[in-house]
């Protein structure tokens, strides 16, 4: 997850508030439409922070009683611990350092399971690091970059959870060949129609540093399952 992307989301809107499994509320009554509204918001902010605070670099390492706290004193016109001028820096710091900590782990772990996988038979490695093991052959037509194309495909971490799948929600899609990861861009071009290939992606052919979404962590190497179905010419 990007940082900017990340800030925007926990600390300019949500990081506010905390909503945490330990932290017990007390019975309250909804007597008026301004209280169930009240209790809509922050329920609404509080399912935020439990979806979003621990997918980020170092998000469960973050004491939520305290963030709790923090949001009790702003609310009560209490004077912050920290500057009110200084909390982005010290937020963007943290997640940035955090952000560093997690690449480092993931490229190290990526390295370690491509360099495993070359040695499988039936996988082959390009110039650029890319592997590919080829699970159905075909002899159709080869994409080019600047063709548009029809595939399914699956999409999981090298731990094996799954971020994306046509296969799963039973539609196929259709985009341009340069208009996605350098991974695929390069694989897509090597395929025939008809053919399915797994490919293993690394990192800098994937997301590199930035990641993307709560899933592909920064630096994470990656494993498709891609069926070619059609060529859509220009």
């Amino acid at each position: 997850m990007q940082i900017k992307s990340l800030l925007v989301t926990l600390v300019a809107g949500s990081l506010a508030f905390a909503s945490c499994n330990s932290i017990k509320s007390s019975k309250i009554e909804l007597k008026t439409l301004a209280d169930s509204a009240a209790y809509a918001i922050g329920t609404d902010i509080g399912a935020n922070i439990t979806k979003n605070l621990p997918a980020a670099p170092g998000g469960k390492e973050l004491n939520q009683k305290l963030i709790l706290a923090a949001f009790t004193d702003a609310l009560n016109g209490k004077a912050s611990q920290i500057p009110a001028d200084k909390v982005p820096a010290v937020t963007q710091s943290y997640f940035m350092k955090m952000q560093m900590i997690e690449g480092k782990k993931n490229v190290e772990s990526g390295k370690k399971f491509l360099d495993e996988n070359a040695k499988r038979s039936g996988v082959k490695t390009t110039a650029s690091g890319l592997q590919y093991e080829i699970m159905k052959d075909a002899t159709g037509p080869k994409p080019l970059a600047t063709d548009s194309v029809k595939v399914h495909y699956h999409g999981t971490t090298i731990e094996g959870k799954v971020f994306d799948s046509s296969v799963d929600r039973k539609e196929p899609v259709t985009f341009a060949v340069n208009a996605v990861i350098p991974g695929w861009t390069e694989a897509l071009q090597l395929m025939s129609v008809g053919s399915k290939w797994k490919i293993f992606v690394p990192a800098a052919l994937a997301y590199g540093e930035r990641g993307a979404g709560a899933d592909i962590k920064p630096n994470s190497a990656l494993v498709f399952e891609i069926e070619l179905l059609e060529i859509k010419k220009k």
